[in-house]
């Protein structure tokens, strides 16, 4: 499978091929699915919550052949399940086949299971995605002004949903998609593979999604939010395929996840410039870690730019990046409002980086021209800490906005190897203020330099956060007919 066109060396390749082979085993752990046997009629997995009740989609006429849609039979499937959302939930089990659907909404109680061998192929014909009013907090569509297209796999106002499977495919064919956008041609945004809108208690796990239209994983308005073990492959020519965005979400934990993308590989969102601030729900309490991403003109991690109505507590650990543009990118600008703070990272390696380091308070791309020239964005107390890069063309380029520095920045215990063909300057600071100790090469002045004593200047919170304590439990499908 040609994942990418942009060349690597056949040394990267070959370490790249490793540690997808690495993290495929990994990622499972904890949530692989527990199969008894070979058998469609039972089975065991993990989930959040297990369900009392059992389908299959082909006996609501599903037919597996990658041609005939699917739309209804997805549709008539859920919402004959959802009788059942009182009465210990149910589950929905897609087998080994091709399943070309159109979107389709969720239902409360209720978990989605693909089979290993399950493909759900995104329809291409436009009439089989309806199109849904802007998000509130964006006040337009990211990619045209009005409505979008509603994501493949929607649910909004739900309770305890589960989207899982044994590393089954979604795959979002989202070629002409792109083609689409490039020429101008799109009337509204292009669709999301999955988003879960304004639902409390979400589980996303061990699925594979590729060449999605756009975003991949799109929790919005949400609480309670386990991403787990999710592969996202997308060519990284490929426009806005962000892999994971929390956006205006609390209480989230994404880990073991492998991204290969076209945009940032985690995007945390908030809102767009005078309607995120207007809407004020911050995206707080985040959790990312052991996340593997490969990103060569995004960010590893990007905290903005949308981001008007806050971002809070955000922790990430334990995180390889390979050659991605930026390692922790802050994307903000004059207009935006909100904040980004109490920012938390550690234990980063990097290969391959064009910048290990970069926040920018220029971002721009405004939502349209009645945004607040007033509204000053506040950047504070941003932590790295434990860091290894290799590779690197730049380390730093940290730029705050003029009267409104960035403040607050600490990095600590970092070396950073520079490539051969480094830039002359390996640090470019203006208008931010902090510290840094044990920093190879040494940070900018800015940064005031602590000494070596103080390497663990920065700070990781060690109390645990409250979605740390959701447990998964053995849950089993035995099909009932009908």
């Amino acid at each position: 499978m040609k994942l990418w066109k942009t060349p690597l060396t056949s040394q990267l390749s070959e370490m790249v091929m490793a540690i997808v082979v690495v993290v495929l085993l990994a990622t499972t752990k904890g949530v692989k699915s527990r199969k008894a046997r070979e058998d469609l009629d039972y089975f065991e997995y993990c989930a959040m919550s297990c369900r009392a009740h059992s389908a299959s989609l082909a006996e609501f006429g599903g037919v597996g052949d990658g041609s005939t849609s699917n739309t209804k039979a997805f549709q008539a499937a859920i919402n004959h399940l959802s009788q059942y959302q009182s009465d210990g939930g149910a589950q929905l089990f897609v087998p080994p086949g091709k399943w070309l659907t159109g979107s389709f909404n969720l239902t409360s109680h209720f978990t989605l299971y693909l089979h290993k061998d399950a493909v759900l192929l995104a329809s291409q014909e436009e009439s089989e995605w309806p199109v849904i009013e802007p998000l509130p907090s964006y006040g337009r569509g990211r990619d045209t002004d009005g409505g979008r297209f509603i994501s493949l796999i929607f649910g909004t106002n739900l309770t305890d949903v589960v989207v899982t499977g044994d590393n089954g495919t979604i795959d979002g064919q989202g070629e002409l998609w792109w083609q689409k956008f490039k020429k101008g041609e799109l009337k509204y945004t292009r669709p999301y593979l999955i988003e879960i809108m304004y639902s409390e208690n979400i589980q996303i796990s061990n699925l594979t999604l590729i060449n999605s239209p756009s975003w991949n994983v799109h929790p919005v308005y949400s609480s309670n939010v386990l991403v787990q073990g999710i592969t996202i492959l997308a060519p990284v020519t490929s426009p806005n395929t962000d892999g994971i965005n929390p956006d205006s979400c609390t209480n989230t934990k994404i880990e073991d996840c492998y991204i290969v993308s076209g945009d940032d590989c985690i995007a945390v969102k908030s809102g767009w410039d005078q309607y995120g601030i207007a809407f004020g729900m911050p995206t707080k309490q985040l959790v990312i870690r052991r996340l593997t991403c490969i990103s060569p003109f995004s960010a590893v991690i990007a905290l903005g730019s949308e981001m008007s109505g806050g971002i809070q507590d955000v922790r990430a650990e334990n995180i390889l990046a390979i050659d991605s543009e930026s390692g922790v990118r802050i994307k903000t600008a004059v207009g935006r409002g909100g904040f980004v703070k109490d920012i938390y990272v550690r234990g980063v390696t990097m290969k391959t980086m064009k910048w290990a380091f970069w926040m920018t308070g220029n971002y721009g791309s405004h939502a349209d021209n009645g945004y607040d020239p007033n509204a000053l964005p506040v950047i504070q107390n941003i932590n790295y800490h434990d860091m290894v890069a290799e590779n690197v063309t730049m380390a730093a380029k940290l730029e705050g906005i003029p009267g409104d520095p960035f403040t607050g920045i600490c990095i600590s215990n970092v070396t950073i190897t520079l490539a051969k063909k480094a830039k002359k300057l390996p640090w470019n600071c203006t208008d931010v203020a902090g510290i840094s100790s044990g920093v190879v090469p040494q940070a900018c002045g800015l940064l005031v330099d602590q000494g070596p004593s103080n390497v663990a200047a920065c700070n990781f919170p060690e109390e645990s956060l409250p979605i740390d304590n959701v447990q998964v439990q053995v849950c089993s499908y035995r099909r009932k007919h009908l």
